[in-house]
């Protein structure tokens, strides 16, 4: 590899500098508390109304005593304990630091402790708190040199060398224990820009006129949650000026398609096993062949089509004219809305992958080829979160594509509240990040195995959060099934 790609370990020596600064200067707001007696369900209504993801509990003298974090949140709400008082479910003795301690320092507590925040005190007054958002925010690792190599690569392969920098980058965060939520965020905005440059670079070799079109990104891109082991999820929404047919204009763009993907898959993206690409002819369609393949969906929904829409209803343009997407989201939103026979389809299906609780034991396990009594982290804990949250996406017009987004902005259709809402969210992201772990470890393995866990190498602690999370996971399932009386 050119030695000018080496710019991420030269950033990471230059940010370790960064993390020289004491957690004093890394205070922006006064810290968010309330006091014992307080409820659980008041608690996360504070947290909510200031946009943060912990409380510190406080006594009389405003001293701290406890923390409650969302992560807390989803053991107390698995077991139904949002009427309790605070200071039966905190974590009591939270970790501190005095203000004058390095930055540097939180992050190696932060790390060797496995916690996601660190008090600040200025003797026994509490003057703030370090989250490990804030640290990441200091540590961006180089996202704006990324972007912009992106941008001024002219070839393909300079792009495939960059792509194996961003699978290193996302390896180094998972390493420093960055959150999920965070990470995929971060690696589906560099994928997107890789995939927009291979466009661009792509799109010079083919010519043609008066056609608006739009790439677009289906599945786990769709919804910017990518992870290590992922292939590529796309298609084609065009409009063709008024003397051209679709065909005429498909043959024009399948060319162009398929250099595309195979740059992708170039860049470590495989070809999808099942087509679910834009180089092929049933997924590159007009506006109007778009429509009228969505409207065979939902009037005949046969278990292919479920598992199509399942993929395909995760769609945001990625390049080109993003007014055709927008037309088709507000299309398929009015449509699915109307139609909770094809909803309640949807959620049958989705109610098949049962999150892996045992009676008897902790965990349900099963033998799988070379991952012997494993869980499929995929399948049976990232799965009912994503395939409930598209459900009440389509039911309650959500236009978000995001599961964490879209659960938050059904929550007043579903009933759901805050505590709940968020105690979910939370849960996803708690087998999310449990799953990277596992990818970035094994990343030579196929994607059967690295999306799979076996409960008995992970530490007490871990069995517990995951535990809980399942528990999240199958009560969000009860609540689809109770809503669709299923």
């Amino acid at each position: 590899m050119d030695e000018r790609y080496g710019f991420l370990e030269r950033r990471l020596a230059g940010e370790q500098q960064t993390l020289a600064r004491p957690l004093r200067a890394l205070i922006r707001n006064q810290p968010v508390v309330c006091r014992e007696h307080v409820s659980v369900r008041e608690a996360v209504g504070i947290m909510h109304a200031h946009g943060v993801g912990s409380v510190i509990v406080v006594d009389d003298r405003s001293r701290p005593t406890g923390i409650f974090t969302t992560t807390d949140l989803v053991a107390v709400a698995a077991r139904g304990l949002d009427e309790l008082g605070i200071a039966e479910v905190m974590t009591r003795s939270p970790f501190s630091l005095p203000a004058h301690a390095l930055a540097y320092e939180a992050a190696l507590a932060m790390i060797g402790t496995n916690i996601r925040h660190v008090l600040v005190m200025d003797e026994d007054r509490i003057i703030g708190v370090v989250s490990e958002r804030d640290l990441f925010s200091l540590q961006r690792l180089g996202l704006g040199e990324i972007t912009t190599e992106i941008r001024l690569a002219g070839t393909v392969k300079l792009l495939v060398d960059l792509a194996a920098e961003i699978r290193k980058l996302a390896r180094l965060l998972v390493e420093e224990g960055v959150a999920a939520e965070q990470l995929t965020l971060f690696v589906s905005v560099l994928n997107d820009r890789l995939c927009q440059r291979i466009i661009e670079i792509e799109r010079k070799n083919h010519q043609w006129e008066s056609i608006s079109w739009c790439w677009l990104a289906f599945g786990s891109e769709g919804r910017f949650e990518q992870t290590f082991s992922t292939d590529q999820d796309n298609g084609i929404l065009f409009s063709a000026h008024e003397q051209a047919t679709p065909d005429a204009v498909r043959a024009r763009l399948l060319p162009f398609a398929t250099s595309v993907n195979q740059a992708l898959d170039a860049c470590g993206f495989p070809l999808c096993k099942g087509q679910i690409m834009a180089s092929n002819p049933k997924l590159c369609l007009s506006l109007a062949e778009w429509q009228l393949k969505i409207g065979g969906w939902l009037e005949s929904p046969e278990p292919k089509a479920l598992l199509d829409a399942a993929i395909c209803f995760d769609f945001r343009p990625l390049y080109g004219d993003a007014t055709l997407a927008l037309a088709l989201r507000e299309w398929v939103l009015a449509r699915t809305r109307a139609n909770p026979r094809f909803l309640r389809l949807m959620a049958e299906n989705a109610l098949q992958s049962r999150p892996p609780l045992g009676r008897l034991r902790d965990f349900k396990t099963e033998d799988a080829p070379n991952a012997p009594h494993s869980i499929n982290l995929k399948l049976y804990g990232v799965r009912p979160f994503v395939d409930t949250a598209r459900i009440y996406a389509l039911a309650h017009a959500v236009p978000q594509t995001n599961t964490g987004e879209r659960l938050r902005a059904a929550r007043a259709g579903t009933g759901m509240g805050v505590a709940e809402t968020e105690a979910m969210v939370e849960a996803f992201f708690v087998i999310q990040r449990l799953r990277l772990r596992n990818q970035a470890s094994q990343q030579s393995l196929a994607d059967n195995v690295a999306n799979r866990v076996d409960p008995d190498k992970l530490n007490g602690l871990e069995r517990h959060i995951l535990k809980g999370a399942f528990r999240q996971a199958r009560m969000l399932q009860r609540r689809l099934a109770l809503d669709y009386q299923i």
